[in-house]
């Protein structure tokens, strides 16, 4: 079997999140290897380092040279080869695919994190079979992939389900402007409907600064506040779900990231966005990843198929 052949039977994805970087190594027969280490903050040039050693030994269990496919909290400009839009703001304006590339070399593939959740999650997750997905992540930031027929859709400038960086629709008066967000504007989705969105909120409305995880937590144990709180995140994502909805109509939306976990959002969001979609039948299928947290980094391994 030639270098190549033997290459293309193994393939290595890697999530390149805010506080973590995972790895996996997918062979013929399913996952071969996985590894997390904490994300270098704040410093490209050691990020690029802690792909390569996590790539190298992860490798080391495979025949051959695996390919490597990447997701990256942005995604790479059509325009310029740069990164663009990332919340981890100091891989923004750099070669990270063609930096990667020669730090590993070889070449990779880079989509957005979340357009490889979408991926995974369409191919043989929680959506197979279906010829449309939405797939969300709401996590510490809020992002969003589609994926038809199988393929990702991510659009001549790499933003294809970019939905987090869009204002909240039918926004009420109490929620105008809406807090401030990275990217500049104010109102975004991900202020809204993200796992650091849902605390903040709490805590500009109560006082107490809690996670999501304790919210929901005090939620379930019936304090009013936290109540009130998980009430307002409920509406604010089926608000922005419900838009999509409108645009892309999808057979199936998965969400990931740590908010989808909270086993309530599968009950409660389709009847609340059921006034907001714009057909006859108002019936929308929303699932919990089949893969939960490792979802991102086996799409970014797909990235290869």
């Amino acid at each position: 079997m030639t270098p190549a052949a033997t290459a293309s039977r193994f393939r290595i994805g890697i999530d390149l999140g805010g506080t973590k970087i995972e790895g996996v190594l997918l062979g013929p027969e399913g996952e071969l290897g996985r590894q997390r280490i904490p994300s270098p903050q704040n410093d490209y040039d050691a990020s690029i380092r802690a792909i390569r050693d996590l790539v190298m030994r992860l490798g080391s269990i495979a025949a051959g040279t695996p390919r490597v496919g990447i997701g990256v909290p942005g995604s790479v400009s059509r325009a310029t080869g740069l990164m663009q839009n990332a919340n981890s703001t100091w891989l923004n304006g750099r070669p990270l695919d063609r930096d990667l590339a020669a730090a590993l070399g070889q070449p990779v593939r880079l989509a957005n994190d979340a357009n490889c959740f979408a991926l995974s999650e369409a191919r043989d997750g929680a959506a197979a079979g279906a010829g449309s997905v939405f797939g969300v992540i709401l996590g510490t930031g809020c992002g969003g992939g589609v994926v038809i027929d199988g393929r990702l859709v991510d659009g001549p400038r790499g933003i294809g389900g970019e939905w987090g960086h869009n204002p909240l629709p039918w926004a009420e008066s109490h929620e105008h402007p809406g807090p401030t967000c990275w990217c500049g504007r104010r109102g975004c989705m991900e202020t809204w409907v993200s796992g650091t969105g849902l605390a903040a909120d709490h805590a500009r409305t109560t006082g107490e600064e809690l996670d999501a995880t304790e919210i929901a937590a005090r939620a379930s144990s019936g304090d009013a506040q936290a109540k009130a709180t998980i009430a307002a995140h409920s509406s604010r994502l089926a608000r922005g779900l419900a838009h999509v909805v409108n645009i892309v109509d999808p057979e199936v939306i998965v969400l990931g990231g740590g908010l989808s976990k909270l086993e309530h959002l599968y009950g409660v969001l389709p009847g609340l966005m059921a006034p907001f979609v714009f057909a006859d039948d108002k019936s929308v299928t929303i699932r919990p990843p089949r893969w939960g947290d490792a979802s991102g980094v086996r799409g970014a391994a797909w990235l290869w198929e």
